[in-house]
């Protein structure tokens, strides 16, 4: 976990793009203003408009009407505790219509399971992951997967991934526990079969390898083949069908 920055990590990059290349570039002269300067400006627009439609499809809900149905407390994997999050620590979507989900983000909390849902209930924290695991294998769904949390420190990263907290310390392999590794690869399996990634190092990862990170988690004592060989052997299992009762509450 963080406690500051992941804000102006998320909005980080919504520029990126504008600046040239060459003397304009080292002049200050963004490439959209020098496409206005040549005559371009039919162009600068069209390509300002296209830009905007983007935008706007992540942002469908908003519209009047448009809003995704949403019953609250409903959870994403079975058998998780619904406690919410600040919504200061995550950012309302409609993934994956809006954001294509493939990556899990491995995280451990640097403390306890109660820690970690009392900072991410804060809106202070300005950082809140998706699930947090705890010791024995219970888990906590703190934000849905449709939308962004503010977990990754790396606005693509968190756009595109689900955030999975692990209860316990980098430096202390006791931390985790064969309940932990059991309840949190079923869980990544969910989300690799939801959303139709492959359970590799490609697509989980840990924290540490996120771009543009400061952090070491999950560290050296996560053992990352035995996780993705429990991760696997769950999706390999038969899928149970939900219940009429999960089913309506979108679980």
């Amino acid at each position: 976990m963080q406690r500051m920055g992941n804000r102006d990590r998320e909005r980080g990059g919504e520029t990126a793009g504008d600046q040239g290349e060459g003397p304009e570039a080292g002049r200050g002269i963004s490439r959209r203003r020098a496409l206005w300067i040549g005559g371009g400006g039919a162009v600068a627009a069209g390509v300002a408009a296209l830009a905007a439609r983007g935008e706007l499809a992540h942002w469908w809900w908003r519209l009047p009407g448009n809003e995704k149905p949403r019953k609250a407390g409903a959870v994403d994997f079975r058998g998780a505790q619904w406690v919410a999050a600040s919504p200061e620590n995550y950012r309302r979507a409609d993934r994956p219509a809006d954001y294509a989900i493939d990556r899990v983000v491995i995280h451990v909390v640097q403390g306890s399971y109660a820690t970690a849902l009392d900072v991410f209930r804060d809106p202070e924290h300005e950082a809140g992951a998706h699930y947090v695991v705890r010791k024995d294998g219970h888990v906590a769904q703190l934000i849905r997967e449709l939308d962004v949390a503010f977990h990754a420190g790396n606005r693509g990263y968190n756009e595109r991934s689900v955030g999975i907290e692990h209860e316990g310390y980098v430096d202390r392999p006791e931390s985790f526990t064969d309940a932990m590794y059991a309840s949190s690869a079923r869980l990544t399996a969910g989300v690799c079969r939801r959303y139709g990634f492959p359970a590799d190092r490609e697509h989980i990862v840990g924290h540490a390898e996120v771009p543009g990170t400061d952090h070491t988690d999950p560290g050296k004592h996560w053992d990352w083949d035995r996780y993705l060989g429990l991760v696997r052997a769950e999706l390999r299992r038969p899928v149970r069908k939900p219940s009429r009762e999960q089913r309506a509450g979108g679980a």
